[in-house]
């Protein structure tokens, strides 16, 4: 699900699933270049861990922020605030 709100100084665009979660040991590190969850995926999709990295990149360079936030068994919530000038 995709969410975008706008307030009078920023935009937030939240991206929510409903799949497994991340463990909150990983959550710290989500954003680092080349940083994988499961190994194992890799090797099945050819990951290389630079999605999320390149977000945060796009994101600060604009003057953002992006964070994650995940529960196991319930999803996670991943979210951009963006200024609006």
């Amino acid at each position: 699900m995709l969410k975008i709100k706008q307030q009078e100084q920023e935009a937030i665009i939240q991206v929510c699933d409903r799949g497994y979660g991340i463990p909150l040991q990983h959550q710290s590190r989500m954003f680092e270049r080349f940083y994988r969850v499961n190994e194992s995926r890799h090797h099945a999709t050819g990951a290389t861990g630079l999605g999320l990295s390149i977000v945060k990149t796009l994101v600060e360079g604009m003057g953002g922020k992006v964070s994650v936030r995940s529960r196991l068994g319930e999803g996670s919530i991943f979210t951009v605030v963006l200024p609006s000038n």
